[in-house]
Order: structure tokens, then C-alpha cells, then sequence
């Protein structure tokens, strides 16, 4: 399906044309004369023009028609259209492939959304693939299209909006995950008890979708820490370093969450054998309480003629005055020694 649809002149939108390619609608096969038409027209202003057209989770066949015109390999268009794509950022001459994931965080379950998006920069033109549903980009378009500073810089300008989605997305991800582990912590050190095991399981499980969408990516990162990039316009370059920036914070960020958690959960194991051991301990102490009146009453509920006190009177209210002393003195003792 066509998410948007453009043609970008001097850092304004140019005049629709007839036949122009309409938003929420297929990317049928008769479209394509329109699109080439499209991209020869910005060809034909000048470098720093364009047309940019999103899909959001186009068929294979509507992906392929797009990458025919603008002449995208086959095999980047397979990755692109492969949700399990591994992370990819490359450069080879004029044109830029970037395979991302985007991440969501589900409120309610406090789950991770994974989606992908794939753009595609080249002369004059940008082709980003959607899939799934985080990474909305109509919020971006009208923002480039309000802003004609940046739009006339041509497609890497695009391309430096979609990544700053994409980067600020994991950082609120990364941020609600940081509240999650926070509640977690608070839980596991209470007074109260409580079994946090699974809930940190499930945390490790999203941190880790986390770490699958931004570890790959830390060598990009640092090329645009450091403006390895080639062919960057120089009033870009200070985008492009503090994008750079931004994910290393949160690439570090997701790895220190693994590392607490981890902490969280052998803590939460530690504390949770602390309480089995704390519970043995009661049982065996009320068990020894309750084995020495048992004892007595065993021996006395043996059939002997000849049995200490057992002609005495007061000898029932002596035995079970015995019994009582000994098992205040026992759970004395046990209360002191921190049993009971």
C-alpha cells in the first residue's frame, strides 16, 4: 500500500500531476510510467530534488515494481521485505540501503512491538518499506514539508528524519523498560514476598528484542560519531554525528539493563532461598517444640506398672506443667536465636 507519495523541488513540494499516485491505495503496475515520471522530473531539478514514495507492507510484487524503477538490486529488496533481516546500514557510491527495526512499547503488557523499515536513498529519489505497525512516518513528511531548510537538502535529509524516528523510538523504549526493572527492583528488596521471577524473565525477553534491533547497528553509529560517512552534506554532518551519539546512549543503556537484570534475578533467587531456609527453620523449631511433650506422653502411654509419679495425685497437672515449661523454654530459646 502507498503510506505517501512526493516530489520535492528546491525544498518545497512540487505542483501534483496529473495521474499522481494517490496515498492508501496499491502500487499497481500501470502506476509505474507515473512514478518514472515522477523521478525524472526531480532528475531534471537539480540534485538536491526528489520524489520520495512509502509503502507500508507492500505484496512482493509492489515492492519489486518500485526497486524496477529506480534500479534497487533484487537481493536488497529481498531484505527488505524479510522481517527477520538482520540490521544493516550500507553505502556503495551514490546510493544508501538501511534495513531498521522499530520498537514500540505496549503500555498495557508491557511488551516490545517490533516492526521494519527499509529505506532506500539514491539520486533523487527515496524509497522507504514499511512493515508492521510501529515507525509511522506521515508525521515526518508534513514536518520536512513545513521545513524547507531541511528538505532542500536533498534525500539524505529524508533519510537523517526516518533514522531520528527510529533512534527516538528506542530511546522511549529503552526509558519504559528503565521504569519496569525500576518497579521490579523495588518489589524483590520489599519487606513483602514476593515471587519476581517471571516478571523478570519476561524484562530480560524484551531487553533482549531490544539489543537484536540496536547491537548491529553500533558500528554505524560510530561511523557517524566520528563523520566516517562519505558524500554527507556538510550542514547534515552535525545531524548525522549527534544521531550517532543518541544511539550509543541507548545501545549502552539496553546493555546495562541486561547486566541489572541479571543482578535482579540472582538477587531475587538469593532472597528467595533465604526464605525457604527461613521457613525450614520455623517448622524444624515448632516440630522440636511439639517432639518433647509427644515424648512424654509416649512414655507415659507406655503399659509399666512401675512409672515415676504415676500413682502421684497431682501427677496429670505435673506432666503437663513439664511439658509446658520445657516448650516455653524451647521457643524462648529459638525466639532468641532468631528461628521464630
Amino acid at each position: 500500500m502507498i503510506r505517501g507519495i512526493g516530489v520535492y523541488v528546491d525544498g518545497a513540494p512540487h505542483v501534483r500531476m496529473d495521474g499522481h499516485l494517490t496515498p492508501g491505495g496499491s502500487f499497481m503496475e500501470g502506476d509505474v510510467p507515473v512514478l518514472e515520471r515522477m523521478w525524472a522530473e526531480a532528475q531534471d531539478a537539480g540534485p538536491d530534488s526528489f520524489v520520495w514514495l512509502g509503502l507500508r507492507n507492500p505484496t512482493q510484487e509492489e515492492t519489486e515494481r518500485a526497486a524496477r524503477v529506480f534500479g534497487i538490486d533484487d537481493l536488497q529488496i529481498e531484505d527488505a521485505m524479510s522481517i527477520g533481516q538482520r540490521p544493516r546500514f550500507e553505502i556503495a557510491r551514490d546510493r544508501v540501503l538501511a534495513v531498521l527495526k522499530v520498537l514500540d512499547y505496549v503500555e498495557p503488557t508491557s511488551d516490545v512491538e517490533t516492526g521494519q523499515i527499509a529505506v532506500f536513498v539514491g539520486p533523487s529519489y527515496v524509497l522507504s518499506v514499511r512493515i508492521g505497525e510501529p515507525g509511522d512516518l506521515t508525521g515526518l513528511r508534513a514536518d520536512l514539508e513545513a521545513d524547507s531548510q531541511m528538505l532542500a537538502l536533498g534525500p539524505l535529509a529524508v533519510l537523517h528524519g526516518i533514522l531520528d524516528i527510529v533512534v527516538d523510538g528506542y530511546q522511549e523504549v529503552v526509558d519504559e523498560l528503565a521504569r519496569d526493572i525500576e518497579q521490579v527492583e523495588e518489589r524483590v528488596f520489599s519487606p513483602a514476598r514476593t515471587d519476581d521471577a517471571a516478571a523478570i524473565y519476561l524484562l530480560k525477553r524484551e531487553n533482549l528484542e531490544v539489543r537484536r534491533a540496536i547491537d548491529p547497528l553500533r558500528p554505524v553509529a560510530d561511523n557517524l560519531l566520528h563523520e566516517r560517512l562519505r558524500g554527507l552534506p556538510d550542514e547534515l554532518r552535525p545531524y548525522f554525528r549527534d544521531l550517532g551519539d543518541h544511539l550509543l546512549r541507548v545501545q549502552e543503556l539496553s546493555a546495562q539493563h541486561d547486566i541489572l537484570l541479571a543482578t535482579v534475578l540472582e538477587a531475587s533467587r538469593s532472597r528467595q532461598a533465604v526464605q525457604q531456609n527461613d521457613d525450614m527453620r520455623k517448622i524444624s523449631a515448632y516440630v522440636a517444640m511439639a517432639a518433647v511433650p509427644t515424648m512424654i506422653a509416649g512414655i507415659y502411654g507406655m503399659n509399666f506398672d512401675n512409672i515415676p509419679e504415676l500413682h502421684w495425685e497431682l501427677g496429670y497437672f505435673g506432666v503437663l506443667g513439664l511439658m509446658l515449661v520445657i516448650t516455653v523454654v524451647l521457643y524462648t530459646a529459638f525466639k532468641r536465636s532468631g528461628w521464630l
